[in-house]
């Protein structure tokens, strides 16, 4: 072997073997920093962007056990509400078969149709009123009216002097009472509407308006819980409009652009009233008056009975894909942890090793550097 001086080449392996060591040594001490075994796309690019998707798709699932959640409370709320109606209607059902008898005085009569009626308003008021993270729970929130039974009517039609048209506003606590007097028309009592509103006693917005010939009084949502009542025989029954269906729609994803990965459970909940259960044209006058009262009020239970039961049967689903998102949040989060997690064990092992060798590499190139210096002898 020839003696040089010019290059030494076992410095220069010594030092890479250093810089080699150095940079596993640095990438051992960032996976224990982070925990993670892939820390950027050098690391393992394969391996990173198949974790990234399985982190997408725990993001999605986890998300959408939220939006079950939330559903299933929905749902829950509207049962609870519908399970009070049902003990009113039974509570309706005792009145009716009650006044269906025929021993009983007119004044008894009048008692047992003034509780029936209070039911009835009280069952619209909880489907006006039952909400949900601000929604209406039983219907949209597209506003609905009360309207008059009689129909023909205009502005300019004469209401019965001493009557009393009432609006009571559940938002603003107040209540105005309209009485008629002698040569008031409707267009008096729109008026005196515009005139309430404006003093804060009812909600704005409100009105009443002549349409297609019917006095219509509005706009009534389940933010404003507007109560309309007339005892003027021109106008006639003030009936609320018949809500809107609501549609209780849950999205669930797991994250990735398949439709089939994509499921709407969707409930449709009925709207919530006297109007529609059809109940809301019948009383307790007299015996025939019960019994058709009775016929109606069964089936008002058998329809609130069956919405029960689609609600239970959405919320058996909910839960159950509530479970299977859980369990698939599960394997995927195992799954990532094998790929991206860093075997803690190994990692330090590696790094026991990378400081030994960075030791040994040092010592190698103090020693290569030195043997150079052999060199001199020969010159003395």
């Amino acid at each position: 072997m020839s003696l040089t001086i010019l290059n030494n080449i076992s410095a220069l392996t010594a030092e890479n073997s250093m810089s080699n060591t150095q940079m596993s040594l640095q990438k051992t001490l960032t996976q224990l920093s982070t925990g993670m075994k892939i820390n950027s796309g050098a690391d393992d690019s394969a391996g990173l962007s198949i974790a990234n998707g399985m982190q997408a798709n725990i993001a999605a699932l986890v998300q959408s056990q939220q939006n079950a959640n939330n559903g299933v409370g929905m749902l829950q709320t509207a049962d609870g509400a519908l399970s009070q109606v049902t003990t009113l209607l039974n509570r309706a059902v005792t009145l009716a078969t009650e006044g269906s008898s025929s021993n009983i005085t007119s004044g008894q009569a009048t008692a047992l149709n003034t509780e029936f009626q209070s039911i009835l308003t009280e069952v619209t008021q909880i489907g006006n009123t039952t909400n949900f993270n601000g929604q209406n729970v039983f219907a949209s929130n597209n506003p609905t009216t009360f309207s008059s039974t009689q129909a023909g009517l205009a502005t300019t039609t004469t209401l019965t002097a001493g009557s009393k048209t009432t609006i009571s506003d559940a938002t603003t606590g107040g209540t105005f009472v309209f009485t008629a007097q002698s040569g008031d028309t409707i267009a008096t009592l729109t008026t005196a509407v515009a005139s309430a509103v404006t003093a804060g006693t009812l909600s704005a917005g409100t009105t009443a308006t002549v349409v297609a010939g019917a006095l219509q009084v509005g706009p009534n949502t389940g933010a404003t819980g507007l109560s309309v009542t007339s005892n003027d025989a021109v106008l006639g029954v003030m009936n609320a409009a018949t809500g809107t269906s609501n549609t209780n729609t849950v999205f669930i994803s797991d994250g990735t652009t398949s439709g089939a990965s994509n499921t709407q459970i969707t409930t449709t909940i009925t709207a919530l009233s006297a109007t529609a259960l059809s109940l809301n044209t019948n009383s307790l006058s007299n015996n025939a008056n019960s019994t058709a009262a009775l016929t109606a009020v069964n089936a008002a239970i058998t329809a609130i009975s069956a919405q029960r039961g689609v609600i239970g049967a959405s919320v058996n689903r909910l839960n159950a894909a509530t479970n299977v998102m859980a369990n698939q949040v599960q394997n995927l989060t195992s799954a990532s942890n094998s790929i991206q997690n860093a075997d803690i064990g190994k990692t330090v092992a590696s790094m026991t090793q990378f400081n030994i060798l960075q030791s040994t590499g040092m010592a190698a190139l103090q020693q290569a550097n030195q043997a150079q210096q052999a060199v001199l002898k020969l010159l003395q």
